[in-house]
């Protein structure tokens, strides 16, 4: 890829963590998110041009002060030390100098989160740099606009949810399972009532066992399911995934807890899943998502980035869909969330299933770190 040539010689990483409080807690099979939070990460280069990039942190509910320390004490100051890089190597090279301590900690997941954002936040630079969105900066064919659903819908009142988001242009959905046979079953008889046949994805997030997951699977489907996401937990055996795919009738997807080249490129050359999810806040930023899309889309598979965060790893999010290209939607959670709505508002319209990217350079956020913070807030 031509854009992986550009190098960035950054001289600065800034971070910080910032919480916004909600009225309604986000419900899944495993936890609760009592608030939103968000660890907003900016790089500058030796010639003071800036980037901004987002880390997941929505879990454990300490996480997001945690990554931000990272990045200001661990991973900032590496990626000013190896500078200058290609933009489209910084996930990469980071992870590589930061193997051992990876190792030695246990703490795989924050610290490629926290590359994941630096990634981001570098591309956002180069982008901003070359004067051109990050979609077309990544691909000169990006189309200007993604499809898009409607998410995080829970079983506290998912009809009423998807009628709003119905009238606010949503033409596709996705309902969280995992709560039982008896709420799930409710859950999926009130949101299939209030959006007819339109496209209705579910989420179980890893809450079954094999055996759950096939009954509640082939239960399901007269509900005329596109997908069922995260049926198993992402680390049981594959033979499991193989078992499961030969007896569901819905189309498997999967991928933001995927955490690797070699995982990815096992899943995409299993014939298990049929949409591959990758998280770019949560590992391999713009170049590693962007890489693994691409070879998704080669074999056949539907590319969907996971996204459930504030609202600069969304726009990364959707400039990666247009710059990959295919039949993939874009995430978008329904849950109330000051840091996303605050920092997208007039970014990306959205009208009949679909959300039109701002032609604004970069990421199309023209603030510093400090004003998206206070924009945020």
């Amino acid at each position: 890829m031509a854009y992986a040539t550009d190098e960035v010689v950054i001289a600065t990483a800034r971070a910080v963590a910032v919480r916004a409080p909600i009225e309604t807690h986000v419900r899944t099979s495993f936890g609760i998110m009592r608030d939103r939070p968000a660890v907003f990460v900016e790089v500058e280069d030796d010639h003071g041009h800036r980037g901004l990039g987002e880390i997941w942190c929505n879990f454990p509910s300490v996480g997001a002060e945690h990554r931000a320390r990272l990045v200001l004490e661990t991973a900032g100051p590496l990626l000013r030390d190896l500078s200058p890089l290609p933009v489209g190597a910084v996930f990469a090279r980071l992870m590589t100098k930061l193997h051992v301590l990876a190792i030695q900690s246990g703490e795989w997941g924050p610290l490629r989160q926290v590359c994941a954002g630096l990634d981001i936040a570098c591309h956002d630079l180069a982008a901003r740099r070359a004067g051109l969105p990050l979609s077309t900066y990544l691909d000169g064919q990006a189309a200007g606009s993604v499809a898009a659903y409607a998410s995080g819908i829970g079983p506290e009142a998912p009809a009423a949810v998807a009628a709003r988001e119905l009238a606010r242009g949503h033409e596709s959905f996705k309902l969280k399972v995992g709560f039982g046979a008896e709420t799930d079953m409710r859950s999926l008889d009130a949101i299939r009532g209030a959006i007819a046949d339109r496209r209705l994805m579910i989420d179980a997030n890893q809450g079954w066992t094999l055996e759950q997951a096939i009954e509640h699977g082939n239960r399901f489907a007269e509900y005329r399911i596109d997908w069922l996401e995260e049926p198993l937990r992402a680390d049981r055996p594959a033979d499991e995934w193989r078992a499961l795919s030969k007896a569901m009738p819905i189309a498997i997807a999967a991928g933001e807890n995927m955490n690797g080249v070699a995982e990815f490129q096992a899943a995409i050359g299993s014939g298990i899943f049929r949409f591959l999810q990758p998280d770019a806040a949560k590992w391999g930023g713009i170049s590693g998502c962007l890489a693994v899309a691409r070879a998704a889309r080669a074999a056949g598979l539907v590319y969907c980035p996971h996204y459930l965060g504030g609202g600069i790893g969304l726009l990364a999010s959707a400039h990666l869909l247009a710059a990959a290209g295919g039949e993939g939607m874009l995430e978008i959670d329904t849950n109330p969330n000051p840091l996303r709505e605050n920092l997208v508002q007039g970014l990306m319209p959205l009208s009949e299933g679909r959300m039109t990217l701002s032609p604004r350079p970069g990421l199309g956020i023209a603030d510093d770190l400090e004003g998206i913070v206070a924009r945020a807030r």
